[in-house]
């Protein structure tokens, strides 16, 4: 059930200043919430509960704490307690009087965060930047796109590395199912992970090194998969229901078993759809294209565009993709027509959206594109306005590094496929209210 909250205009916490004194009409937290449309947002909010049960968390509070969390860059026991001590910080929740109790569980904005989905997330953005550009804090100038991957929160994976993994998982669920049975597994468990940390402490490791440490670990893994199977069988024989977790989990660590067993068979570095994270089986690694440092990375990919200063999110998947075809282009321009309701002025884009289909879609929508010339390489100058957009696309670089530096993109922490979207969605989103603010 949820219940909505009347809300009461200004003086707030009025008890705190009993001389006539009010909070500082200029201070950041009070000019964010001003761009925020709470009422749309909460009563969308409100769709998602029932009539009849227990109070939900009020949407307003919960709306607020995530903003905080993504603004400031604290974790959500963290922010729960700047919100209990900063008195601005309970202004933007909503509170109209000062209050010293834990206003929210930490563990409730994951609970909510499941619950709501990237799809009330979406719908966040969405009305926020529609009162930003009703308010003409953003206006429509040229389209800058480009990509980047937002690389998630996992370890950098090797194949004797991710079989251990596998096999620690498989012997802590072994041992209480065991246990319920009357049964004790010989799993290996010490053997095996010494055999694990002399691996992993060498600092030079050969061909063969790796290779004898990656069939012990098939090995052990084998077995280890073989009680688990025996175990939950036994389990359901006696009509215990097993946890569909157990299950999922279970396929993912048999599918990493089979992949490693492929590859050191028929010795291959490569399989299609590799699983990287025993954790997160739905991450995939994602070459850059660039010189220096990684050549790959492990996150999912977004392709974006940047619009007079702000960075929206267009595409999002975790299997790599060519930004430059025509169907990602093609709705970039169409999310540029459905904020402004205008087709954009220009299309700047790196050489790789320099294609003949983009080419001719720039001609039908009638878009100027900032693309190097086809052909020969000329020997008149290129034009002004070429060299000067091409400077411009600089800019976007600079959002996606003040995104990761600054505001998490470097290091996606939910979990899930949709917790990876709705991490990159709203540090994005933060970082857009923190440019709307400083145009206030």
């Amino acid at each position: 059930m949820y219940k909505g909250k009347d809300r009461k205009t200004l003086p707030l916490f009025d008890e705190l200043f009993p001389f006539g004194g009010k909070l500082d009409e200029n201070n950041r937290w009070l000019k964010v919430a001003e761009l925020i449309p709470w009422d749309e947002l909460e009563d969308e909010y409100r769709q998602y509960f029932s009539d009849i049960g227990r109070p939900a968390t009020n949407g307003r509070l919960f709306i607020g704490l995530i903003l905080l969390k993504h603004m400031t860059g604290l974790s959500d026991r963290e922010v729960v307690r700047s919100v209990q001590e900063n008195i601005y910080h309970q202004a933007f929740c909503g509170y109209e009087h000062f209050v010293t109790d834990r206003s929210l569980d930490p563990s409730s904005l994951t609970k909510l965060r499941k619950r709501l989905g990237d799809t009330y997330f979406k719908e966040i953005e969405q009305k926020t930047y529609r009162l930003l550009i009703d308010r003409r804090i953003i206006k429509g100038k040229g389209l800058l796109v480009d990509a980047t991957v937002f690389p998630e929160n996992i370890k950098y994976p090797n194949d004797v590395g991710l079989l251990n993994d596998v096999r620690e998982w498989l012997v802590e669920t072994i041992k209480p199912m065991g246990k319920r049975l009357g049964k004790w597994y010989r799993t290996y468990c010490r053997t095996a992970k010494n055999i694990y940390l002399s691996f992993s402490k060498k600092k030079h490791r050969t061909k063969k090194t790796i290779q004898k440490a990656k069939r012990q670990m098939l090995q052990y893994v084998r077995r280890n998969l073989k009680q688990l199977d025996e175990v939950i069988q036994t389990l359901k024989d006696d009509g215990v229901k097993i946890c569909q977790k157990v299950i999922e989990k279970l396929e993912v660590g048999r599918r990493i078993y089979e992949q490693q067993t492929e590859m050191y068979q028929e010795k291959k570095q490569r399989i299609d759809d590799r699983i990287v994270s025993f954790h997160r089986s739905y991450v995939r690694p994602i070459k850059r294209g660039k010189g220096g440092g990684k050549d790959t990375e492990f996150g999912p990919k977004g392709a974006l565009s940047y619009v007079d200063g702000f960075l929206f999110l267009d595409k999002f998947e975790h299997d790599n993709y060519s930004e430059a075809g025509k169907e990602i282009v093609e709705g970039q321009i169409e999310n540029y027509e459905k904020k402004f309701g205008k087709k954009p002025p220009s299309f700047t884009g790196d050489n790789l959206y320099g294609t003949r289909e983009n080419r001719a879609l720039m001609d039908k929508e009638e878009i100027r594109p900032a693309f190097k010339p086809l052909g020969r390489k000329s020997k008149t100058k290129p034009d002004r306005w070429f060299k000067k957009k091409q400077k411009e696309r600089n800019r976007i670089e600079g959002a996606f590094g003040h995104g990761k530096v600054h505001f998490g993109l470097d290091c996606v922490k939910y979990h899930g496929e949709d917790g990876s979207k709705m991490w990159v969605r709203l540090g994005i989103m933060g970082m857009n209210l923190q440019t709307a603010l400083a145009r206030m």
